[in-house]
């Protein structure tokens, strides 16, 4: 860095890709960059960062055959980018936890030992996510890397949402709904309330993180009530190219039909389906859209999308009994007022009206003035939840953070 001061590092490993960012801890959390490693695995991907002085972004072509690849190119940045000992903390974003691991805790290696048991239940992620932890440990063996669990905001829902209507000896092996978009979730009902008061975050509230991944989440007095995606983040509402709920007989059929293995299901369903599935042509809502009047399979893959997030706002309603606030966030959910009206289009029998000019201008509220609900667009950022917490475990000095 360019200066003495402190920083603390926030990771966030994909399947394909890697996020980062950089906080400076000078009692107060401050941004300074954030960055990405993309197309881990293609023949080319980019490495890119976005810093508040010029000299620190830049966005280039790289060569990233594999996750270690990537992981390497991320050490040799840090190394070059902070001076020695300015590092006081790396966090990492770790999307399954298990029925162990619920609290943002400092890392370990029976941690790291469990945590790689743990892959079957999310392979998606956790293999990767245990390369970083266990780089950075090697490249910083002094710095502490704290693990951030994307499940943990879910961790005391009522057992009725979390049991699986399976033989009841699964649940003893760790089999049970657990929830993600869990760091989203934490930030969000913070922002809630800052913004709206104690007394909305209180409320009845409904969470809609609509990315690449896309869950939403009812939210009672603070707590996690229910959420759309379960045991694995390929459940729940369609995403980009993951399915969202299937009849579980559908992979049988397949594999009886068309000789489909386990593991080419596994992968047709989190990266060759959703909306790339039906629409055949892209994973992203602006092409879909963009597209939409001249390509059925475009318009049908942004009605399925919108058709399935609206019942389940009238599911989590109901599990409620009610709602006060909907929340939009996530790429999608932040800025695409056509896909937010769509949603909310027939709603207002639960009490959901949009004010489409609000709508349009991306305000943070965009109901109408007389609607019963009221309806939020709030930016999400899970980088900033991991430093804040990664600073609450280890106990440094720090106020309220900021980007």
């Amino acid at each position: 860095m360019n200066d003495d001061c402190p920083c603390v590092l926030t990771i966030n490993g994909g399947s394909s890709s890697i996020k980062f960012a950089l906080f400076r801890a000078d009692g107060v959390l401050h941004r300074t960059l954030e960055g990405r490693i993309e197309g881990i695995g293609r023949w080319q991907g980019t490495f890119s960062v976005k810093g508040l002085n010029s000299s620190d972004t830049f966005s280039r072509p790289v060569a990233l055959s594999d996750h270690n690849a990537a992981v390497e190119m991320l050490m040799r940045w840090v190394e070059e980018r902070i001076q020695g000992g300015m590092l006081r903390a790396v966090g990492h974003r770790i999307v399954h936890g298990g029925p162990k691991y619920w609290e943002t805790q400092q890392t370990t290696p029976e941690m790291i030992t469990e945590l790689r048991q743990l892959s079957p239940f999310d392979p998606e992620h956790l293999p990767q996510e245990v390369l970083l932890v266990e780089a950075f440990q090697g490249h910083f063996p002094d710095v502490p890397q704290v693990a951030c669990f994307d499940t943990a905001f879910h961790h005391d829902m009522p057992r009725v949402a979390r049991l699986l209507p399976i033989p009841r000896r699964y649940e003893a092996k760790g089999i049970r709904r657990y929830g993600f978009h869990g760091l989203s979730c934490e930030y969000l009902m913070e922002e809630l309330s800052r913004v709206a008061g104690a007394r909305a975050a209180d409320g009845r509230v409904i969470l809609a993180h609509l990315g690449n991944g896309a869950s939403l989440t009812a939210v009672q007095r603070g707590k996690s009530i229910d959420t759309s995606m379960s045991f694995t983040p390929t459940a729940g509402i369609p995403m980009s190219t993951r399915s969202g709920d299937l009849d579980p007989g559908l992979a049988w059929f397949l594999e009886r039909t068309e000789n489909v293995t386990p593991e080419q299901f596994h992968h047709m369903v989190n990266h060759e389906s959703g909306l790339l599935g039906i629409s055949e042509v892209s994973s992203d809502m602006r092409d879909l859209l963009a597209h939409e009047t001249e390509d059925a399979r475009a318009a049908e893959a942004a009605a399925v999308f919108c058709y399935q997030i609206r019942k389940w706002i009238c599911a989590l309603a109901g599990a409620l009994e009610g709602i006060d606030t909907l929340v939009f966030a996530g790429g999608i959910g932040e800025n695409m007022p056509e896909v937010r009206a769509r949603i909310c289009r027939g709603l207002k029998f639960i009490g959901i009206q949009l004010d489409e000019e609000k709508n349009n201008a991306n305000q943070s509220v965009i109901s109408g003035d007389r609607s019963p609900v009221t309806v939020r667009v709030i930016r999400t950022d899970e980088e900033l939840i991991i430093a804040t917490s990664v600073c609450r475990v280890l106990g440094f000095d720090v106020g309220k953070a900021k980007s």
